[in-house]
């Protein structure tokens, strides 16, 4: 099992350009297709404010203003990944509506690559990040400086139907990984597990691991960073937690402290 094709969800403005360079380490890392996606501003969302039946000057301009801005997107990301060099990648430009053809290309990718900003819900394409986690459910690389393939990832494991589903999507990363630590803090979940068992289940698929228990009842995302710290992680592969969303996503509390942490890059599914 690999993964064939990575989504990097972009806005078309400069600060894509970061993006990309860690989307094309994970892809040059499985060999895989780079779909370089930019998701413009949706004119179909500005409808409703238009009026029924009604276009006056002002709607008109901003509707004008919404098409030139994402032809200038589509062709800042082609120029973008024109010079990233990866032959594998590809750039692919939305139309209305745009979070319909999101939520297709991410059904057809493997995993989908957001910077710390949109993780955080900064930036353009902070909906974006939570369309993928939340609603769509499709498993996201945060990515960080010091993202790499083959290198160290920690696996917060806790027992629960979201860590078993992270664990299973990032199967593909941990065999290529250089070491797994399994790690949980017992005292701190309402769930009774044991870290050893998933050793074994890792083991019977080529991965070996070693488990961490973490000590303490406090706060389960601190106890994981501190350990990520200890073992040098890379990644650390986590489930994401979180209420429905109703307007917005509200993650739950260890997934919201460990976006907003500065520890290594994430592998998160919901």
């Amino acid at each position: 099992m690999s993964w064939a094709r990575i989504m990097a969800p972009l806005a078309g403005v400069a600060a894509d350009r970061g993006l990309l360079a860690s989307a094309r380490i994970l892809a040059e890392g499985f060999d895989a297709e780079l779909a370089c996606v930019h998701a413009p501003a949706d004119m179909a969302d500005l409808m409703p404010w238009m009026g029924e039946g009604f276009m006056g000057g002002v709607q008109v301009t901003a509707l004008e203003s919404l098409k030139e801005a994402a032809v200038e997107g589509r062709h800042s990301v082609e120029k973008l990944v024109a010079e990233l060099g990866y032959a594998r990648a590809k750039a692919v430009s939305l139309d209305s509506p745009v979070w319909a053809g999101l939520a297709m290309e991410g059904r057809l990718s493997d995993v989908v690559v957001f910077d710390s900003a949109a993780a955080r819900g900064k930036g353009p394409l902070a909906e974006c990040f939570q369309q993928m986690i939340a609603d769509e459910q499709r498993p996201v690389v945060v990515a960080r400086p010091g993202l790499k393939v083959g290198g160290t990832v920690l696996v917060a494991w806790d027992g629960g139907k979201e860590a078993s589903r992270a664990l299973r999507t990032a199967l593909p990363l941990l065999e290529k990984a250089s070491s797994v630590v399994v790690a949980g803090a017992p005292d701190a979940s309402s769930r009774s597990f044991d870290l050893d068992r998933l050793v074994q289940f890792l083991a019977a698929r080529g991965v070996t691991a070693t488990a961490r228990v973490l000590t303490g009842s406090g706060d389960a995302a601190g106890l994981l960073l501190g350990a990520a710290r200890e073992v040098g992680a890379d990644m650390l592969v986590a489930g994401a937690f979180g209420h429905p969303r109703l307007q917005e996503f509200i993650f739950g509390g260890t997934t919201r402290s460990l976006l907003n942490s500065d520890g290594p890059s994430l592998f998160l599914s919901h």
